[in-house]
């Protein structure tokens, strides 16, 4: 069966390809790594990732995006070119119909160079749908209804808060906070308190690990890192406890409260009231943070719901578009979403 139509969660650290036909068919990092001074691909995805802080000169390891857009042109459409050759395979006779998500902060600059990447990728036709959107159609919200749905979605690279009613987004949020700023927090506070410099892949691990929203001293989580000493410059090794991490990315985590609060501020009465009776849903694979619920109730006031397979739920939309994409091309794609 030939693909004609393929989802693409664009994320600054992942990227999930969705087909209707098979479900998730790639999740994989957003990493490119190139060989100079020609600019070869050598490797897209997992096995770029895994060069990462282990290159020699003549190879560069490349996040194409940053804060969920386009950084660099050339590797983004090179590796969208990957992705959806891999999606399709080397026989498909058809340019596929492509779905895409952005961040709802996209400048029409921004949009433009997503819609030309894609094409010039492989897309026959491209379509892009904001995130919360999307993130929305994932969690199972009625996005149609005319109640109030607050989705606060928190990826690699932004966060999205939006407030959401009959099929349009009607206040929201876009900051360039989130997870990546998570593991730069936690990596800046081990060398600051223990002089000990460690890589991205070793802050991440750590949050993974031990991350906490809150700290819980009843049930200290611990994990052993080693890293490079300052003063010496030998491997060293460390514990570092789920406290520390709580500590480490809690700043970042009041500028994302903020965020909600601003909205809920500029939220119509009848629209909030509904969002405090029925919660606010957080996705995305940083939501996954634990006791992140927890802190947004202590915070806010308002009760937090972890959405089911937080990290999929914007491929999960972009699947729902897809399966009624004649529909969606009159309502969320006319809106230049």
């Amino acid at each position: 069966m030939f693909t004609r139509r393929i989802g693409i969660d664009l994320g600054t650290t992942n990227t999930l390809v969705f087909l209707p036909e098979r479900g998730i068919v790639i999740n994989e990092p957003t990493v490119v790594a190139l060989r100079k001074p020609d600019n070869t691909v050598l490797a897209v995805g997992a096995e770029a990732k895994e060069m990462v802080g282990r290159t020699p000169e003549d190879i560069v390891t490349y996040r194409p995006l940053k804060d969920g857009v386009i950084a660099e042109y050339y590797i983004t459409q090179a590796m969208l070119k990957y992705f959806i050759g891999k999606s399709v395979g080397s026989f498909n006779l058809f340019r596929p119909e492509v779905v895409i998500s952005v961040p709802a902060g996209i400048t029409s600059t921004e949009h433009r160079a997503v819609m030309n990447a894609a094409k010039e990728g492989g897309a026959r036709e491209v379509y892009l749908v904001k995130e919360p959107l999307l993130a929305s159609l994932g969690a199972g919200i009625p996005i149609h209804s005319a109640e109030g749905n607050m989705i606060v979605n928190i990826g690699g690279g932004t966060t999205e808060v939006a407030v959401i009613s009959l099929g349009g987004i009607v206040n929201w949020a876009s900051l360039r906070v989130a997870g990546n700023r998570f593991d730069q927090a936690i990596s800046e506070y081990i060398r600051k308190k223990y002089g000990l410099a460690i890589g991205e892949q070793t802050a991440e691990n750590i949050k993974i690990g031990v991350g906490t929203a809150i700290p819980n001293h009843r049930e200290k989580r611990e994990i052993k890192i080693r890293g490079r000493d300052l003063q010496s410059g030998l491997p060293k090794d460390l514990s570092v406890t789920s406290s520390e991490v709580a500590e480490a990315v809690n700043p970042h985590l009041v500028e994302i409260m903020n965020a909600v609060q601003s909205v809920f501020n500029v939220t119509p009465p009848e629209l909030a009231a509904d969002i405090m009776e029925k919660g606010i849903i957080l996705s995305g694979g940083s939501s996954q943070l634990r006791e992140l619920p927890e802190f947004f109730r202590r915070s806010l006031g308002v009760a937090a719901y972890l959405a089911e397979d937080p990290i999929l739920c914007v491929s999960k939309g972009t699947a729902t578009v897809l399966s009624h994409l004649d529909v969606y091309k009159r309502t969320l794609l006319n809106r230049r979403s």
